[in-house]
């Protein structure tokens, strides 16, 4: 879920060797993205990539962007993030923010795999709406998403609940200390 660069082509390999140790729902769904992979120069990789992360909100890889939005309340859910990698013993450096979700995958794989495991189920509704719409556009990237969710308890109806939620209403947007800049007050206007 990382930005494809040569690292990703060089590993093809590894991760198929890996993907065909792992059962169905979480190997087929790899061995389906390695295959775009397989088949698509990497320009065309990188290119698609910006094009659904980078530039398409409902696409965010970090993961409380979803909960928070671009809100005050981010900054400590980041800082939980930070706090249980170092709980871990692990140090991030300043290169990505902590709730990329390749950050969060490597730190569950590699780091602490129970802690990293409640982040992504923390984060599920994001994930299920990122996922859902990585399927509605045909991005290669589902099959990603697919063997994450495949790893996660089922959704409950809470977490359908939010994700009906979330893909009606959107990510939260910042509502404090607002009310003072409004066009009224300083726009000559009457309201």
């Amino acid at each position: 879920m990382s930005y494809p660069d040569e690292g990703l082509l060089d590993r093809r390999p590894l991760l198929r060797d890996a993907a065909a140790t792992l059962p169905g729902p979480l190997g087929t769904p790899l061995r389906g993205f390695l295959d775009h992979v397989d088949r698509t120069p990497l320009i065309a990789l990188a290119t698609d990539y910006v094009a659904t992360f980078d530039h398409r909100r409902r696409f965010s890889p970090y993961l409380t962007y979803f909960a928070y939005g671009d809100t005050r309340k981010r900054g400590m859910a980041l800082l939980r993030f930070k706090h249980a990698y170092r709980t871990a013993g692990l140090l991030l450096d300043d290169s990505e923010l902590p709730d990329h979700l390749a950050v969060v995958l490597e730190f569950a794989a590699t780091g602490d795999a129970a802690t990293g495991r409640r982040l992504l189920v923390e984060h599920r509704a994001g994930l299920e709406l990122m996922r859902l719409g990585l399927h509605e556009t045909g991005s290669p990237w589902r099959h990603v998403l697919d063997s994450v969710s495949a790893t996660l308890p089922p959704l409950a109806g809470r977490d359908h609940d939010a994700v009906a939620r979330l893909a009606a209403a959107g990510p939260p947007e910042e509502e404090v200390g607002l009310d003072p800049y409004a066009a009224p007050l300083f726009g000559g206007g009457t309201s």
